[in-house]
């Protein structure tokens, strides 16, 4: 099976809970001794302040194209089986998942580093945007990935892969662009 096969990668429309098995059963196989998985939620207080829920927005055919190049650079740098993600978009209310990943590898050390690696790009990457919605107002959220890549979009991160930045994609529309494009995700 081509690698292209072996990745599930879903945005879900607004209200549409995500099916954690149904990743973990994609993933899933017999000659893989680990699925590891990361399980973004919603919880009930930043800094002090209350959350009632967040609220995602993405461009779609970009952050699809972004996920699907996140994935890719996984399988150069680990030996992996199959990866699921998915991600909601719309309001996500405390204690609900907004992002879901299931990678399985024959080691748990593939399995284990392959997933950090995807969480933290599509953060700091990926055209999906956060605002957290508290009981006395809301705001837009940058993650602290984002925030910490922004000096070297383009180059080498930190732990010596390039992610997304810098790569150029052709989303749906055809219009050709990087997958950072201000991007601050879940």
């Amino acid at each position: 099976m081509a690698n292209e096969e072996k990745n599930l990668v879903e945005i879900l429309d607004e209200n549409h809970p995500i099916d954690i098995s149904k990743y973990i059963n994609f993933v899933h196989a017999p000659q893989c001794g680990a699925i590891a998985t990361f399980s973004g939620t919603t919880r009930d207080t930043f800094e002090g302040k209350a959350v009632q829920e967040l609220r995602y927005e993405a461009y779609v055919p970009m952050a699809m194209r972004c996920i699907k190049t996140i994935c890719s650079s996984a399988r150069s740098s680990w030996s992996l089986n199959s990866i699921g993600v998915a991600h909601r978009l719309g309001p996500v209310p405390v204690g609900e998942t907004s992002v879901f990943i299931a990678i399985s590898a024959v080691h748990r050390v593939d399995a284990l580093d392959a997933c950090k690696f995807v969480i933290d790009e599509i953060k700091a990457t990926v055209p999906i945007w956060k605002k957290e919605v508290y009981t006395n107002g809301e705001v837009w959220k940058e993650n602290s990935e984002f925030i910490d890549r922004r000096p070297e979009l383009g180059k080498v991160a930190a732990h010596g892969r390039k992610g997304c930045c810098g790569v150029k994609t052709k989303v749906d529309d055809g219009v050709e662009s990087d997958c950072y494009g201000g991007a601050h995700a879940t």
